[in-house]
Protein backbone atom coordinates (compact mmCIF):
# COMPACT_ATOMS: atom_id res chain seq x y z
CA UNK A 1 0.00 0.00 0.00
CA UNK A 2 1.02 3.38 -1.20
CA UNK A 3 2.40 6.31 1.79
CA UNK A 4 0.86 9.60 2.09
CA UNK A 5 3.21 12.21 3.01
CA UNK A 6 2.54 14.15 6.43
CA UNK A 7 1.00 17.57 6.37
CA UNK A 8 0.86 20.59 8.28
CA UNK A 9 -2.43 21.94 8.21
CA UNK A 10 -2.20 25.71 9.15
CA UNK A 11 -4.54 27.29 11.13
CA UNK A 12 -8.03 28.64 10.38
CA UNK A 13 -8.31 26.24 7.76
CA UNK A 14 -11.29 23.44 6.86
CA UNK A 15 -8.99 20.67 8.27
CA UNK A 16 -10.87 17.48 6.62
CA UNK A 17 -11.38 19.55 3.27
CA UNK A 18 -7.09 20.15 3.69
CA UNK A 19 -6.55 16.21 4.09
CA UNK A 20 -9.34 15.10 1.51
CA UNK A 21 -7.39 17.54 -0.97
CA UNK A 22 -4.05 15.70 -0.16
CA UNK A 23 -5.52 12.73 -0.68
CA UNK A 24 -6.71 13.86 -4.22
CA UNK A 25 -3.67 15.26 -5.00
CA UNK A 26 -1.87 11.67 -4.40
CA UNK A 27 -4.61 9.82 -6.44
CA UNK A 28 -4.40 12.60 -9.09
CA UNK A 29 -0.48 12.23 -9.21
CA UNK A 30 -0.64 8.33 -9.61
CA UNK A 31 0.69 8.10 -5.96
CA UNK A 32 -2.58 6.00 -5.20
CA UNK A 33 -3.57 3.99 -8.43
CA UNK A 34 -7.06 2.96 -9.05
CA UNK A 35 -8.05 -0.57 -6.42
CA UNK A 36 -5.23 0.72 -4.12
CA UNK A 37 -6.54 0.79 -0.52
CA UNK A 38 -6.20 4.35 1.16
CA UNK A 39 -4.47 4.45 4.49
CA UNK A 40 -6.84 3.61 7.25
CA UNK A 41 -8.97 6.30 9.67
CA UNK A 42 -6.38 5.33 12.80
CA UNK A 43 -3.27 5.43 10.00
CA UNK A 44 -4.59 8.83 8.77
CA UNK A 45 -4.92 10.13 12.42
CA UNK A 46 -1.40 9.55 13.94
CA UNK A 47 -0.33 10.56 10.79
CA UNK A 48 -1.84 14.21 10.52
CA UNK A 49 -2.59 14.57 13.95
CA UNK A 50 -6.01 15.37 13.32
CA UNK A 51 -9.13 13.54 15.21
CA UNK A 52 -10.76 10.44 13.58
CA UNK A 53 -14.18 12.72 12.56
CA UNK A 54 -11.74 14.62 10.70
CA UNK A 55 -10.17 11.72 8.44
CA UNK A 56 -13.68 10.57 8.35
CA UNK A 57 -15.12 13.77 6.66
CA UNK A 58 -12.57 14.05 4.65
CA UNK A 59 -13.22 10.40 3.12
CA UNK A 60 -16.94 11.00 2.48
CA UNK A 61 -15.75 14.16 0.63
CA UNK A 62 -13.73 12.45 -1.43
CA UNK A 63 -16.43 9.81 -2.03
CA UNK A 64 -18.54 12.83 -3.10
CA UNK A 65 -16.08 13.48 -5.59
CA UNK A 66 -16.10 10.38 -7.15
CA UNK A 67 -12.57 9.08 -6.46
CA UNK A 68 -12.91 6.90 -3.79
CA UNK A 69 -15.60 4.37 -2.48
CA UNK A 70 -15.90 2.51 0.85
CA UNK A 71 -16.19 -1.65 0.81
CA UNK A 72 -17.70 -3.08 4.22
CA UNK A 73 -15.79 -4.06 6.47
CA UNK A 74 -12.33 -3.70 4.61
CA UNK A 75 -12.15 0.44 4.10
CA UNK A 76 -11.39 2.95 1.30
CA UNK A 77 -10.05 1.95 -2.01
CA UNK A 78 -9.47 4.63 -5.13
CA UNK A 79 -12.10 4.02 -7.70
CA UNK A 80 -11.10 1.87 -10.58
CA UNK A 81 -12.87 4.31 -12.86
CA UNK A 82 -9.70 7.03 -13.09
CA UNK A 83 -7.67 6.72 -15.72
CA UNK A 84 -4.48 8.57 -16.56
CA UNK A 85 -4.66 11.91 -17.72
CA UNK A 86 -4.02 12.29 -21.42
CA UNK A 87 -1.03 14.52 -23.12
CA UNK A 88 -0.77 18.62 -22.76
CA UNK A 89 -2.02 20.62 -25.89
CA UNK A 90 1.30 21.48 -27.73
CA UNK A 91 2.70 24.74 -26.81
CA UNK A 92 1.45 27.39 -29.51
CA UNK A 93 3.61 29.34 -32.16
CA UNK A 94 3.82 32.91 -33.35
CA UNK A 95 4.24 35.05 -36.59
CA UNK A 96 5.59 37.74 -34.70
CA UNK A 97 3.83 40.13 -36.42
CA UNK A 98 0.97 42.45 -35.20
CA UNK A 99 -2.32 41.65 -36.36
CA UNK A 100 -6.04 43.44 -36.51
CA UNK A 101 -8.87 42.08 -34.91
CA UNK A 102 -11.90 40.57 -36.77
CA UNK A 103 -14.34 39.88 -33.72
CA UNK A 104 -17.75 38.79 -36.66
CA UNK A 105 -16.87 35.17 -35.09
CA UNK A 106 -17.08 35.44 -31.95
CA UNK A 107 -20.16 38.02 -31.73
CA UNK A 108 -22.23 34.87 -34.12
CA UNK A 109 -21.45 32.96 -30.78
CA UNK A 110 -21.99 34.77 -28.32
CA UNK A 111 -25.23 35.79 -29.92
CA UNK A 112 -26.16 31.91 -30.27
CA UNK A 113 -25.65 31.31 -26.97
CA UNK A 114 -28.22 34.31 -25.38
CA UNK A 115 -30.95 33.00 -27.79
CA UNK A 116 -30.36 29.76 -26.76
CA UNK A 117 -30.99 29.38 -22.98
CA UNK A 118 -32.29 25.87 -23.10
CA UNK A 119 -28.55 24.39 -24.46
CA UNK A 120 -25.95 22.57 -22.41
CA UNK A 121 -24.04 26.00 -21.98
CA UNK A 122 -20.08 24.53 -22.15
CA UNK A 123 -18.63 27.41 -23.94
CA UNK A 124 -19.15 30.75 -21.85
CA UNK A 125 -16.63 30.83 -18.85
CA UNK A 126 -19.73 32.06 -16.64
CA UNK A 127 -19.81 30.68 -13.09
CA UNK A 128 -22.40 28.46 -11.58
CA UNK A 129 -25.22 30.38 -9.89
CA UNK A 130 -25.53 27.57 -7.67
CA UNK A 131 -22.11 27.67 -6.41
CA UNK A 132 -22.42 31.27 -5.12
CA UNK A 133 -23.72 32.72 -2.15
CA UNK A 134 -26.52 34.37 -4.06
CA UNK A 135 -28.46 34.30 -0.45
CA UNK A 136 -26.16 35.71 1.51
CA UNK A 137 -25.49 38.63 -0.58
CA UNK A 138 -29.33 38.90 -1.25
CA UNK A 139 -30.02 39.75 2.99
CA UNK A 140 -26.88 41.98 2.67
CA UNK A 141 -27.90 44.25 -0.15
CA UNK A 142 -31.54 44.16 1.73
CA UNK A 143 -29.48 45.40 5.08
CA UNK A 144 -27.63 47.96 2.46
CA UNK A 145 -31.06 49.41 0.86
CA UNK A 146 -32.40 49.88 4.68
CA UNK A 147 -29.99 51.26 6.55
CA UNK A 148 -28.18 53.31 3.68
CA UNK A 149 -30.67 54.12 1.82
CA UNK A 150 -29.44 57.90 0.88
CA UNK A 151 -25.73 56.85 -0.11
CA UNK A 152 -26.99 54.16 -2.82
CA UNK A 153 -29.25 56.86 -4.48
CA UNK A 154 -26.17 59.23 -4.70
CA UNK A 155 -23.00 59.65 -7.41
CA UNK A 156 -19.77 57.45 -5.67
CA UNK A 157 -16.59 58.52 -5.74
CA UNK A 158 -14.74 58.14 -8.63
CA UNK A 159 -12.40 55.35 -6.81
CA UNK A 160 -15.27 53.41 -5.27
CA UNK A 161 -16.51 53.04 -1.32
CA UNK A 162 -14.03 53.29 0.87
CA UNK A 163 -15.25 50.38 2.92
CA UNK A 164 -14.61 48.23 -0.20
CA UNK A 165 -11.53 49.46 -1.14
CA UNK A 166 -10.06 48.79 2.75
CA UNK A 167 -10.91 45.08 2.26
CA UNK A 168 -9.82 44.56 -1.32
CA UNK A 169 -6.28 45.88 -0.39
CA UNK A 170 -6.39 43.77 3.15
CA UNK A 171 -6.86 40.39 0.97
CA UNK A 172 -4.78 41.67 -2.15
CA UNK A 173 -2.13 40.51 0.95
CA UNK A 174 -2.23 37.27 0.15
CA UNK A 175 -1.21 37.50 -3.27
CA UNK A 176 2.08 39.25 -1.90
CA UNK A 177 0.31 42.88 -3.17
CA UNK A 178 1.06 45.85 -0.43
CA UNK A 179 -1.20 48.68 -1.35
CA UNK A 180 -3.28 51.54 0.16
CA UNK A 181 -7.20 51.53 -0.56
CA UNK A 182 -6.10 55.17 -2.52
CA UNK A 183 -4.41 52.85 -4.64
CA UNK A 184 -7.69 51.40 -6.07
CA UNK A 185 -10.25 51.86 -8.29
CA UNK A 186 -13.38 50.21 -8.28
CA UNK A 187 -14.72 49.21 -11.59
CA UNK A 188 -17.79 47.69 -13.57
CA UNK A 189 -15.93 44.28 -13.69
CA UNK A 190 -12.26 43.41 -14.83
CA UNK A 191 -13.37 44.22 -18.67
CA UNK A 192 -14.02 47.31 -17.53
CA UNK A 193 -10.75 47.71 -15.48
CA UNK A 194 -8.52 46.49 -18.63
CA UNK A 195 -10.48 48.95 -21.07
CA UNK A 196 -9.22 51.79 -18.68
CA UNK A 197 -5.78 50.49 -18.46
CA UNK A 198 -5.49 50.13 -21.71
CA UNK A 199 -6.94 53.43 -22.55
CA UNK A 200 -4.99 54.89 -20.57
CA UNK A 201 -1.45 54.02 -22.20
CA UNK A 202 -2.07 53.66 -25.70
CA UNK A 203 -3.41 55.06 -28.75
CA UNK A 204 -4.89 53.83 -31.98
CA UNK A 205 -2.95 51.73 -34.02
CA UNK A 206 -0.62 50.44 -31.26
CA UNK A 207 0.46 46.33 -31.11
CA UNK A 208 -0.40 45.03 -27.61
CA UNK A 209 1.54 41.36 -26.33
CA UNK A 210 -0.84 38.74 -25.68
CA UNK A 211 -0.85 35.00 -24.62
CA UNK A 212 -1.80 32.49 -27.50
CA UNK A 213 -4.27 31.62 -27.28
CA UNK A 214 -5.82 34.68 -25.14
CA UNK A 215 -9.47 35.25 -23.74
CA UNK A 216 -11.65 36.50 -26.57
CA UNK A 217 -13.08 39.67 -24.35
CA UNK A 218 -9.89 40.74 -24.02
CA UNK A 219 -9.67 40.65 -27.89
CA UNK A 220 -12.50 42.71 -27.73
CA UNK A 221 -12.01 45.45 -25.63
CA UNK A 222 -8.84 45.69 -27.99
CA UNK A 223 -10.85 45.73 -30.91
CA UNK A 224 -13.19 48.64 -29.07
CA UNK A 225 -9.73 50.43 -28.90
CA UNK A 226 -8.26 50.27 -32.18
CA UNK A 227 -5.30 48.17 -30.85
CA UNK A 228 -3.74 45.41 -32.90
CA UNK A 229 -2.55 42.47 -31.46
CA UNK A 230 0.88 40.87 -31.09
CA UNK A 231 0.10 36.72 -30.41
CA UNK A 232 3.49 35.24 -28.23
CA UNK A 233 4.36 31.81 -27.82
CA UNK A 234 2.87 30.42 -24.68
CA UNK A 235 3.33 26.98 -23.16
CA UNK A 236 0.07 25.07 -21.76
CA UNK A 237 1.25 24.81 -17.97
CA UNK A 238 4.65 27.29 -18.06
CA UNK A 239 2.46 30.12 -19.92
CA UNK A 240 4.21 32.77 -21.99
CA UNK A 241 7.51 32.64 -23.62
CA UNK A 242 9.12 35.46 -22.27
CA UNK A 243 12.41 35.66 -24.54
CA UNK A 244 9.80 36.05 -27.40
CA UNK A 245 8.25 39.14 -25.11
CA UNK A 246 11.52 40.58 -24.13
CA UNK A 247 12.30 40.28 -28.50
CA UNK A 248 9.68 42.48 -28.60
CA UNK A 249 10.12 45.30 -26.00
CA UNK A 250 13.76 45.50 -27.11
CA UNK A 251 11.85 46.07 -30.41
CA UNK A 252 10.15 48.61 -29.28
CA UNK A 253 7.23 46.57 -31.39
CA UNK A 254 4.54 46.90 -28.52
CA UNK A 255 2.83 49.19 -26.24
CA UNK A 256 1.86 46.83 -23.25
CA UNK A 257 1.42 43.58 -22.28
CA UNK A 258 -2.01 41.82 -21.12
CA UNK A 259 -1.42 38.60 -19.66
CA UNK A 260 -3.54 36.54 -17.14
CA UNK A 261 -1.51 35.73 -14.06
CA UNK A 262 -3.16 32.65 -12.51
CA UNK A 263 -4.89 30.04 -13.95
CA UNK A 264 -5.26 31.49 -17.50
CA UNK A 265 -8.26 31.71 -19.36
CA UNK A 266 -8.12 29.63 -21.56
CA UNK A 267 -5.16 27.68 -20.84
CA UNK A 268 -5.45 27.75 -17.27
CA UNK A 269 -1.24 27.91 -16.78
CA UNK A 270 -0.23 29.71 -13.60
CA UNK A 271 3.30 31.78 -14.17
CA UNK A 272 6.13 30.34 -11.89
CA UNK A 273 6.83 33.68 -9.16
CA UNK A 274 10.21 33.70 -11.15
CA UNK A 275 8.52 34.29 -14.36
CA UNK A 276 6.52 36.99 -12.53
CA UNK A 277 9.25 39.07 -11.34
CA UNK A 278 10.95 38.97 -14.54
CA UNK A 279 7.88 40.29 -16.00
CA UNK A 280 8.01 42.97 -13.51
CA UNK A 281 11.72 43.61 -13.88
CA UNK A 282 11.18 43.85 -17.96
CA UNK A 283 8.42 45.90 -17.62
CA UNK A 284 10.90 48.43 -15.51
CA UNK A 285 13.60 47.74 -17.61
CA UNK A 286 11.82 48.74 -21.17
CA UNK A 287 9.38 51.64 -19.62
CA UNK A 288 6.24 49.13 -21.14
CA UNK A 289 2.95 48.57 -18.78
CA UNK A 290 1.95 45.27 -18.02
CA UNK A 291 -1.99 45.31 -17.57
CA UNK A 292 -2.42 42.17 -14.72
CA UNK A 293 -5.80 40.28 -15.29
CA UNK A 294 -5.74 37.99 -11.65
CA UNK A 295 -9.39 37.60 -12.19
CA UNK A 296 -8.84 33.34 -11.18
CA UNK A 297 -6.31 34.11 -8.73
CA UNK A 298 -8.57 33.41 -5.85
CA UNK A 299 -9.59 29.61 -7.41
CA UNK A 300 -6.69 27.88 -6.69
CA UNK A 301 -8.03 23.93 -5.55
CA UNK A 302 -4.66 23.95 -3.54
CA UNK A 303 -6.06 26.54 -1.21
CA UNK A 304 -3.16 28.71 -0.73
CA UNK A 305 -3.07 31.61 -3.18
CA UNK A 306 -0.70 32.06 -5.71
CA UNK A 307 0.88 35.68 -6.14
CA UNK A 308 0.24 38.27 -8.65
CA UNK A 309 2.88 39.82 -10.64
CA UNK A 310 1.59 43.00 -8.86
CA UNK A 311 3.54 41.45 -5.90
CA UNK A 312 6.87 41.78 -7.50
CA UNK A 313 6.28 45.51 -8.79
CA UNK A 314 8.49 48.14 -7.94
CA UNK A 315 8.39 50.90 -9.89
CA UNK A 316 4.45 51.28 -11.02
CA UNK A 317 4.67 49.61 -14.20
CA UNK A 318 2.54 46.57 -13.28
CA UNK A 319 -1.58 47.24 -13.53
CA UNK A 320 -3.12 45.19 -12.03
CA UNK A 321 -7.41 44.33 -12.73
CA UNK A 322 -9.84 41.43 -11.16
CA UNK A 323 -13.20 41.30 -10.19
CA UNK A 324 -15.53 39.06 -7.84
CA UNK A 325 -17.27 38.03 -11.18
CA UNK A 326 -16.40 35.29 -11.53
CA UNK A 327 -16.37 33.91 -7.28
CA UNK A 328 -19.39 36.14 -6.08
CA UNK A 329 -22.00 37.43 -8.56
CA UNK A 330 -21.34 38.16 -12.26
CA UNK A 331 -24.65 40.38 -12.67
CA UNK A 332 -23.10 42.93 -9.85
CA UNK A 333 -20.22 43.42 -12.04
CA UNK A 334 -17.98 44.75 -9.26
CA UNK A 335 -14.13 44.72 -10.38
CA UNK A 336 -10.95 46.72 -9.37
CA UNK A 337 -7.54 48.03 -10.95
CA UNK A 338 -4.73 49.26 -9.24
CA UNK A 339 -3.00 51.35 -11.90
CA UNK A 340 0.41 51.66 -10.27
CA UNK A 341 2.39 55.16 -11.79
CA UNK A 342 -0.89 55.66 -14.41
CA UNK A 343 -3.72 56.03 -11.70
CA UNK A 344 -4.41 59.41 -12.52
CA UNK A 345 -5.04 58.89 -16.18
CA UNK A 346 -7.01 55.56 -15.21
CA UNK A 347 -9.04 57.79 -13.14
CA UNK A 348 -10.13 60.44 -15.66
CA UNK A 349 -10.72 58.03 -18.11
CA UNK A 350 -13.16 56.50 -15.93
CA UNK A 351 -14.72 59.77 -14.57
CA UNK A 352 -15.75 60.01 -18.85
CA UNK A 353 -16.84 57.20 -19.07
CA UNK A 354 -19.41 56.43 -16.16
CA UNK A 355 -18.14 58.80 -13.22
CA UNK A 356 -18.40 56.11 -10.69
CA UNK A 357 -19.33 52.55 -9.95
CA UNK A 358 -22.57 51.88 -8.58
CA UNK A 359 -22.17 52.63 -4.24
CA UNK A 360 -24.89 49.27 -3.11
CA UNK A 361 -23.27 46.00 -4.81
CA UNK A 362 -19.66 47.84 -3.81
CA UNK A 363 -21.33 47.61 -0.14
CA UNK A 364 -22.67 44.41 0.05
CA UNK A 365 -19.50 43.21 -0.87
CA UNK A 366 -17.45 44.82 1.25
CA UNK A 367 -19.88 43.78 3.90
CA UNK A 368 -19.39 40.21 2.80
CA UNK A 369 -15.72 40.38 2.75
CA UNK A 370 -15.62 41.99 6.42
CA UNK A 371 -17.47 38.81 8.09
CA UNK A 372 -15.10 35.90 7.14
CA UNK A 373 -18.29 34.81 4.62
CA UNK A 374 -15.64 34.94 2.00
CA UNK A 375 -13.16 32.87 2.81
CA UNK A 376 -16.05 30.40 4.10
CA UNK A 377 -17.32 30.20 0.57
CA UNK A 378 -14.18 29.98 -1.46
CA UNK A 379 -13.12 26.66 0.19
CA UNK A 380 -16.33 25.01 -1.19
CA UNK A 381 -15.84 26.86 -4.47
CA UNK A 382 -12.15 25.48 -4.75
CA UNK A 383 -13.48 22.35 -3.68
CA UNK A 384 -16.17 21.95 -6.43
CA UNK A 385 -14.60 23.48 -9.28
CA UNK A 386 -11.49 20.64 -8.62
CA UNK A 387 -14.07 17.60 -9.02
CA UNK A 388 -15.85 19.17 -11.67
CA UNK A 389 -12.76 19.86 -14.02
CA UNK A 390 -10.92 16.53 -13.01
CA UNK A 391 -14.96 14.80 -13.78
CA UNK A 392 -15.12 16.92 -17.23
CA UNK A 393 -11.35 15.79 -18.12
CA UNK A 394 -11.99 12.10 -17.48
CA UNK A 395 -15.06 12.36 -19.86
CA UNK A 396 -12.93 13.80 -21.87
CA UNK A 397 -10.74 10.91 -21.81
CA UNK A 398 -13.62 8.35 -21.94
CA UNK A 399 -15.52 9.75 -25.36
CA UNK A 400 -13.28 11.84 -27.28
CA UNK A 401 -11.43 10.46 -30.32
CA UNK A 402 -7.46 8.96 -29.44
CA UNK A 403 -4.34 11.72 -29.61
CA UNK A 404 -7.00 13.93 -27.68
CA UNK A 405 -5.25 16.47 -25.63
CA UNK A 406 -6.20 18.58 -22.38
CA UNK A 407 -4.89 21.03 -20.47
CA UNK A 408 -4.36 20.43 -15.93
CA UNK A 409 -5.33 23.17 -14.45
CA UNK A 410 -4.64 23.43 -11.02
CA UNK A 411 -7.27 26.39 -10.43
CA UNK A 412 -10.32 28.39 -12.56
CA UNK A 413 -12.68 26.37 -14.04
CA UNK A 414 -11.47 25.81 -17.59
CA UNK A 415 -10.39 22.96 -19.72
CA UNK A 416 -8.45 23.89 -23.14
CA UNK A 417 -9.30 20.49 -25.36
CA UNK A 418 -6.51 20.60 -28.59
CA UNK A 419 -8.56 17.65 -30.82
CA UNK A 420 -6.19 15.32 -33.46
CA UNK A 421 -5.29 17.16 -36.14
CA UNK A 422 -7.15 17.62 -38.97
CA UNK A 423 -10.42 18.10 -36.80
CA UNK A 424 -12.28 21.44 -37.32
CA UNK A 425 -14.04 22.90 -34.09
CA UNK A 426 -15.92 25.12 -36.28
CA UNK A 427 -17.61 22.26 -37.51
CA UNK A 428 -17.95 20.73 -34.51
CA UNK A 429 -19.46 23.90 -33.00
CA UNK A 430 -22.00 23.84 -35.49
CA UNK A 431 -22.84 20.09 -35.04
CA UNK A 432 -22.92 20.42 -31.27
CA UNK A 433 -25.40 23.24 -31.52
CA UNK A 434 -27.89 21.84 -33.39
CA UNK A 435 -27.62 19.13 -30.80
CA UNK A 436 -28.53 22.30 -27.90
CA UNK A 437 -25.08 22.06 -26.86
CA UNK A 438 -23.03 25.02 -26.82
CA UNK A 439 -18.98 25.57 -27.18
CA UNK A 440 -16.36 27.93 -27.65
CA UNK A 441 -14.04 26.87 -30.85
CA UNK A 442 -10.45 27.69 -30.51
CA UNK A 443 -10.06 30.35 -33.37
CA UNK A 444 -12.17 32.43 -31.15
CA UNK A 445 -9.16 32.83 -28.85
CA UNK A 446 -6.54 34.17 -31.61
CA UNK A 447 -6.79 37.12 -33.75
CA UNK A 448 -4.56 35.12 -36.62
CA UNK A 449 -7.18 32.26 -37.23
CA UNK A 450 -4.79 29.76 -34.95
CA UNK A 451 -6.20 26.84 -32.86
CA UNK A 452 -8.42 25.71 -35.44
CA UNK A 453 -8.59 21.98 -34.27
CA UNK A 454 -8.93 23.19 -30.61
CA UNK A 455 -11.87 24.30 -27.95
CA UNK A 456 -12.34 25.60 -24.76
CA UNK A 457 -15.11 23.91 -22.20
CA UNK A 458 -16.54 25.72 -19.13
CA UNK A 459 -16.34 23.26 -15.96
CA UNK A 460 -17.83 25.42 -13.71
CA UNK A 461 -21.33 23.85 -13.26
CA UNK A 462 -21.80 21.01 -11.40
CA UNK A 463 -21.72 17.49 -13.35
CA UNK A 464 -25.18 16.24 -13.80
CA UNK A 465 -26.61 13.50 -16.25
CA UNK A 466 -27.01 16.44 -18.89
CA UNK A 467 -23.58 17.56 -18.85
CA UNK A 468 -21.87 14.12 -18.73
CA UNK A 469 -23.96 13.13 -21.64
CA UNK A 470 -23.12 16.12 -23.57
CA UNK A 471 -19.25 15.80 -23.31
CA UNK A 472 -20.26 12.75 -24.16
CA UNK A 473 -22.43 13.63 -27.34
CA UNK A 474 -19.23 15.99 -28.27
CA UNK A 475 -16.30 13.02 -27.94
CA UNK A 476 -18.95 10.91 -31.09
CA UNK A 477 -19.59 13.79 -33.03
CA UNK A 478 -15.43 15.09 -32.83
CA UNK A 479 -14.51 10.96 -34.15
CA UNK A 480 -17.46 11.64 -36.69
CA UNK A 481 -15.47 14.28 -38.53
CA UNK A 482 -11.63 13.34 -38.27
Amino acid sequence: MNEIRPIELREGEVLYERVADRLQGSIEAGTLQPGDRIPSVRKLKAQLSVSASTVLEAYRLLEDRGLVEAKPRSGYFVKAALRRLPDEPTPSISNCRACAIDLSLAMQVYAAAVNAPNAVQLGAAVPSLELLPTRSLDRLMSRVLRQQSQVVHEYGSVLGRIELRHEIARRLLDAGCSVFPDEIVVTNGTTEALSLSLQAVTKPGDAIAVESPTYYGLLEALASLHLQVLELPTHPREGICLDALETALRSRAIAACVLVSNFSNPLGNVLSDEKKQRLAELAAQYETPIVEDDVYGDLSFEGFRPKAIKAFDRGGWVMYCASFSKTLSPGWRIGWSIPGRFQSRVEQHKLAKNYATANAPQLAIAAFLNNGGYDRHLRRLRSAYRTQVMQTTQAVCEFFPPGTKVTRPTGGHILWVELPEGTDSLVLYELAFERDIHIAPGVMFSPSGQFRNCLRLNCAFPVSQEIYDAVKTLGILASSIL
